[in-house]
Protein backbone atom coordinates (compact mmCIF):
# COMPACT_ATOMS: atom_id res chain seq x y z
CA UNK A 1 0.00 0.00 0.00
CA UNK A 2 1.41 3.08 -0.83
CA UNK A 3 2.00 6.37 1.33
CA UNK A 4 0.02 9.66 0.87
CA UNK A 5 3.22 11.27 0.48
CA UNK A 6 2.97 8.52 -2.80
CA UNK A 7 -0.06 8.80 -4.12
CA UNK A 8 0.74 12.51 -4.25
CA UNK A 9 3.78 12.43 -6.48
CA UNK A 10 1.94 9.81 -8.51
CA UNK A 11 -1.73 11.33 -8.74
CA UNK A 12 0.33 14.78 -9.98
CA UNK A 13 2.00 13.01 -12.46
CA UNK A 14 -1.29 11.47 -13.57
CA UNK A 15 -2.95 15.23 -14.17
CA UNK A 16 -0.48 16.45 -16.37
CA UNK A 17 -1.27 13.70 -18.71
CA UNK A 18 -5.02 13.43 -18.22
CA UNK A 19 -4.56 17.50 -18.82
CA UNK A 20 -2.87 16.94 -22.05
CA UNK A 21 -5.18 14.35 -23.48
CA UNK A 22 -7.42 17.63 -23.31
CA UNK A 23 -4.25 19.78 -25.14
CA UNK A 24 -3.88 21.76 -21.90
CA UNK A 25 -0.13 22.16 -20.63
CA UNK A 26 0.50 21.76 -16.89
CA UNK A 27 4.09 22.42 -16.35
CA UNK A 28 4.30 23.12 -12.96
CA UNK A 29 4.33 26.99 -13.19
CA UNK A 30 1.89 29.40 -11.27
CA UNK A 31 0.54 30.37 -14.75
CA UNK A 32 -0.58 26.49 -15.15
CA UNK A 33 -2.82 27.10 -11.86
CA UNK A 34 -4.91 29.63 -14.71
CA UNK A 35 -5.56 26.41 -16.78
CA UNK A 36 -6.71 24.83 -13.51
CA UNK A 37 -9.19 27.09 -13.00
CA UNK A 38 -10.49 27.24 -16.75
CA UNK A 39 -10.75 23.41 -16.37
CA UNK A 40 -13.41 24.20 -13.36
CA UNK A 41 -15.10 26.85 -15.07
CA UNK A 42 -15.49 24.17 -18.54
CA UNK A 43 -16.52 21.30 -16.18
CA UNK A 44 -18.34 22.61 -12.95
CA UNK A 45 -21.18 24.86 -12.22
CA UNK A 46 -22.01 25.93 -8.55
CA UNK A 47 -20.43 22.86 -7.12
CA UNK A 48 -21.86 20.42 -9.42
CA UNK A 49 -19.99 19.26 -11.85
CA UNK A 50 -21.62 18.73 -15.88
CA UNK A 51 -23.71 16.17 -16.91
CA UNK A 52 -20.58 14.28 -19.67
CA UNK A 53 -18.08 16.83 -18.10
CA UNK A 54 -14.95 15.55 -17.08
CA UNK A 55 -15.81 16.03 -13.29
CA UNK A 56 -19.01 14.00 -13.34
CA UNK A 57 -16.88 10.69 -13.21
CA UNK A 58 -14.24 9.71 -9.80
CA UNK A 59 -14.49 13.59 -8.55
CA UNK A 60 -12.95 12.61 -5.45
CA UNK A 61 -10.07 10.85 -6.94
CA UNK A 62 -9.60 13.82 -9.84
CA UNK A 63 -9.88 16.66 -6.78
CA UNK A 64 -7.26 14.80 -4.99
CA UNK A 65 -4.92 14.95 -8.25
CA UNK A 66 -5.87 18.12 -8.99
CA UNK A 67 -4.47 19.49 -5.33
CA UNK A 68 -1.49 16.73 -5.65
CA UNK A 69 -0.44 18.91 -8.97
CA UNK A 70 -1.11 22.42 -6.60
CA UNK A 71 1.10 21.15 -3.90
CA UNK A 72 4.03 19.78 -6.21
CA UNK A 73 3.93 23.20 -7.87
CA UNK A 74 4.15 25.41 -4.83
CA UNK A 75 6.96 23.12 -3.80
CA UNK A 76 9.04 23.53 -7.40
CA UNK A 77 8.43 27.47 -7.10
CA UNK A 78 8.89 28.03 -3.42
CA UNK A 79 12.54 26.85 -1.92
CA UNK A 80 12.50 25.42 0.92
CA UNK A 81 8.61 24.14 0.87
CA UNK A 82 7.53 20.36 1.74
CA UNK A 83 4.84 18.22 2.08
CA UNK A 84 3.60 16.85 5.81
CA UNK A 85 1.34 14.40 5.47
CA UNK A 86 0.14 11.59 7.64
CA UNK A 87 -0.67 8.06 7.21
CA UNK A 88 -2.82 7.33 10.19
CA UNK A 89 -4.95 10.44 9.95
CA UNK A 90 -8.65 8.91 8.13
CA UNK A 91 -8.64 12.33 6.15
CA UNK A 92 -5.06 12.34 5.40
CA UNK A 93 -5.70 12.61 1.95
CA UNK A 94 -7.76 15.66 2.11
CA UNK A 95 -5.49 16.85 5.22
CA UNK A 96 -1.86 16.97 3.64
CA UNK A 97 0.03 20.13 3.57
CA UNK A 98 2.90 22.34 2.36
CA UNK A 99 4.78 23.73 4.84
CA UNK A 100 6.25 26.76 3.64
CA UNK A 101 10.11 27.99 4.75
CA UNK A 102 8.71 30.56 6.82
CA UNK A 103 6.26 28.05 8.54
CA UNK A 104 3.08 28.62 6.84
CA UNK A 105 0.72 25.80 6.24
CA UNK A 106 -1.08 25.48 3.21
CA UNK A 107 -3.84 22.56 2.35
CA UNK A 108 -4.31 22.01 -1.78
CA UNK A 109 -6.53 19.38 -1.52
CA UNK A 110 -8.82 21.27 0.50
CA UNK A 111 -8.77 24.37 -1.80
CA UNK A 112 -9.20 22.23 -4.33
CA UNK A 113 -12.12 21.19 -3.24
CA UNK A 114 -13.40 24.97 -2.41
CA UNK A 115 -12.75 25.83 -5.76
CA UNK A 116 -15.04 23.23 -7.11
CA UNK A 117 -17.49 24.14 -4.78
CA UNK A 118 -17.31 27.49 -4.68
CA UNK A 119 -16.18 28.63 -8.45
CA UNK A 120 -13.68 31.65 -9.33
CA UNK A 121 -14.18 33.34 -5.90
CA UNK A 122 -11.56 30.68 -4.91
CA UNK A 123 -9.36 30.22 -7.95
CA UNK A 124 -6.52 28.33 -7.47
CA UNK A 125 -4.27 30.49 -9.64
CA UNK A 126 -4.55 33.23 -6.41
CA UNK A 127 -4.01 30.54 -4.14
CA UNK A 128 -0.98 30.34 -5.66
CA UNK A 129 0.00 33.58 -5.95
CA UNK A 130 -0.55 33.78 -2.13
CA UNK A 131 1.35 31.33 -1.43
CA UNK A 132 4.68 32.66 -2.91
CA UNK A 133 4.06 36.47 -1.94
CA UNK A 134 6.46 36.49 -0.03
CA UNK A 135 9.12 33.98 -2.23
CA UNK A 136 7.76 35.79 -5.58
CA UNK A 137 7.55 38.59 -7.79
CA UNK A 138 6.21 40.71 -10.43
CA UNK A 139 2.96 40.65 -10.98
CA UNK A 140 1.78 37.87 -8.78
CA UNK A 141 1.62 39.79 -5.50
CA UNK A 142 -0.98 42.74 -7.55
CA UNK A 143 -2.80 39.99 -8.39
CA UNK A 144 -3.03 38.58 -4.97
CA UNK A 145 -3.83 42.08 -3.78
CA UNK A 146 -6.71 42.11 -6.20
CA UNK A 147 -8.25 39.20 -4.68
CA UNK A 148 -7.52 39.84 -0.81
CA UNK A 149 -6.97 42.32 2.11
CA UNK A 150 -3.83 43.58 2.46
CA UNK A 151 -3.72 44.07 6.04
CA UNK A 152 -0.68 45.89 8.18
CA UNK A 153 3.02 44.27 8.36
CA UNK A 154 2.09 42.77 4.45
CA UNK A 155 -0.33 40.35 5.73
CA UNK A 156 -3.10 39.12 2.92
CA UNK A 157 -5.94 37.84 4.09
CA UNK A 158 -8.67 35.83 2.00
CA UNK A 159 -11.69 38.29 1.30
CA UNK A 160 -14.17 35.31 2.35
CA UNK A 161 -13.37 32.78 5.09
CA UNK A 162 -12.26 29.70 4.00
CA UNK A 163 -14.97 27.87 5.98
CA UNK A 164 -17.86 29.80 4.10
CA UNK A 165 -18.95 27.45 1.25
Amino acid sequence: MATFWEDIKTQSEWIVKAFGADKLLLDYSMESFKKIDQFFDKHSIRGKAKPKGRLSQNLGPILFSIGAYVGETIIKNVAGAVWRTNDNDPEGEVNAEIVLPDGIVLWPMQRVIKRFKNGGEDGVYAYGVVAIREMGTGDYLEKAKEMHEVRDAGTIRAKKPWWKF
